[in-house]
């Protein structure tokens, strides 16, 4: 008897059809209606019970799993669509970028290499991208999750580059000395990861102060330099910040590019999110001499609000980029025509030869809105929080811990008189209530020594009646946790 192979298609295309319309109705539904619901809520534990369960054998329908998605998943997102999201650095996301991700499913493209559409659209983005940041025709670039593994990528380049033996074939015993790494005090925890993963480690990465404005100073640099010389260390690298964590500011490029040059070093950028602040009018200025890194990492799940996830690596000579990933092997051979040809291949430049199609959401993004609208979004953040941080002046109850040179705005609620250790709890549990309670998301960080609630506005649906809620419910609670502690002696 004959029977028929197994398919993973629908058996009705029809109602595969529906149940499509129908999920990405509630999907929709759920970010048009996202200011009127709670910022974020926590999953309660039956929900989270109910996740947990033994590997599925048998079928259960593409209509049960659905309806559990919509009934346990969808609503206890992130939070990071919602207009008063605003910690950390999360991007916002759009309706054209979530229909581009489907679509980008739909094809199912390997985009490690060969000769197919999705190749040709990510060397299309990886281009705007050059011409953005004024890279030269012969830079290189690679689509990958985000500026970690971006950062990962330059440093490696850099350390193979500069290393003084072969370290693709030897690794580290081909290089006699320590190879040492510079950044600012405020350097992104990524870069510290990469020097671990290419074997420098920790204690090849220096940090160097920085000024009253957060900046890396160029001085200190330079003298830590002389010492690592003077010591028989190998310096082979700077990593210069367009937009810290913390804060915001940004490290001077130019004089790290003419430093960088004057003593034969790698200028790496970590533009996790500040690089792009450059498409808003009136900010290019503050990022002069990026144009003349050796490598840039920035993630267009950002302030570009692509779908996560979605960053970039840009490497100004392409053949030293290709010349630390490219290998040749027999079942990966390239040809001069049909699907095999189309060198080089995007796994000559990275880690992986696996890769998605992370590019045609990024596509579909900039030629639907245009650098324009999108840089004038990231305009829009940056005024509110100049706003903002005007707000919290004129308050009495609160207090501004550092300057805005961007979209982040660090404040506290100080109280009258309180120990800075009680003012850490109140303001500790004043961003845990606010999340809680679902009105706002801010997160935390620590200024000068003390904790901060870090607004960081990073949210295209955001406005100005947004931070007022969020400032009125920081005096609220922070009266409410003060009061509490007077209550039993501790304030």
């Amino acid at each position: 008897m004959h029977t028929e192979l197994p398919s993973l298609d629908p058996d009705d295309w029809a109602a595969f059809r529906t149940l499509c319309h129908d999920l990405v109705d509630e999907a929709l539904k759920a970010v048009e209606g996202v200011r009127e619901m709670p910022v974020w809520q926590p999953m309660p534990d039956a929900v989270r019970s109910a996740l947990r369960e033994p590997a599925p054998r048998s079928a259960q329908g593409a209509e049960r799993v659905g309806a559990e998605f919509l009934k346990r998943i969808l609503p206890y997102a992130n939070g990071n669509l919602h207009p008063r999201f605003f910690g950390w650095v999360h991007g916002a996301g759009t309706p054209v970028g979530a229909l581009a991700e489907f679509l980008a499913a739909s094809m199912n493209a390997n985009v490690g290499g060969r000769d197919h559409g999705a190749v040709h659209v990510e060397r299309q983005v990886i281009e705007w991208c050059k011409e953005i940041f004024g890279f030269p025709a012969e830079a290189s670039g690679l689509l990958v999750s985000g500026t970690s593994m971006a950062t990962l990528i330059g440093l490696t380049v850099a350390r193979n580059v500069l290393a003084e033996g072969d370290v693709r074939d030897l690794g580290l015993l081909a290089e006699p000395r320590q190879l040492v790494c510079y950044a600012s005090q405020q350097v992104h925890g990524s870069v510290a990861k990469a020097l671990e993963l290419l074997g420098i480690g920790r204690r090849g990465l220096r940090l160097v102060p920085v000024d009253a404005e957060h900046r890396l100073i160029v001085e200190e640099l330079h003298n830590a330099i002389r010492l690592d010389r003077a010591e028989e260390r190998r310096p082979f690298a700077v990593v210069g910040t367009a937009g810290t964590v913390n804060i915001g500011a940004s490290d001077p490029l130019a004089e790290l590019a003419s430093l960088c040059r004057a003593e034969s070093l790698w200028l790496h950028v970590d533009g996790a999110f500040g690089a792009l602040s450059l498409l808003a009018p009136g900010r290019r200025g503050s990022l002069k001499g990026i144009e003349q890194a050796d490598s840039l990492a920035f993630d267009f799940h950002k302030w570009l609000h692509v779908p996560y996830d979605a960053g970039c690596i840009l490497v100004r000579r392409g053949g030293q980029h290709r010349a630390s990933f490219a290998r040749e092997q027999d079942y990966l051979a390239a040809a001069d025509r049909g699907l095999a040809g189309g060198a080089p291949w995007f796994c000559d430049f990275g880690p992986e030869l696996s890769r998605g199609f992370r590019a045609l959401k990024v596509w579909f993004t900039i030629k639907t809105h245009g650098l324009d609208q999108l840089g004038q979004a990231i305009a829009a953040n940056c005024d509110l929080a100049v706003r903002l941080a005007g707000l919290v002046g004129k308050e009495p109850c609160l207090e501004l811990l550092a300057p805005v040179p961007l979209n982040i705005v660090c404040f506290r609620y100080r109280g009258e008189g309180l120990p800075e250790a009680v003012l850490d709890r109140i303001n500790s549990d004043i961003v845990a209530d606010l999340q809680e309670q679902g009105i706002a998301a801010p997160s935390t960080t620590r200024i000068g020594g003390r904790l901060a609630i870090r607004a960081c506005i990073c949210n295209h649906r955001t406005r100005a009646r947004d931070l007022e809620i969020l400032l009125e419910a920081v005096r609220t609670l922070g009266r409410q946790r003060e009061a509490e502690l007077s209550a039993v002696g501790q304030a």
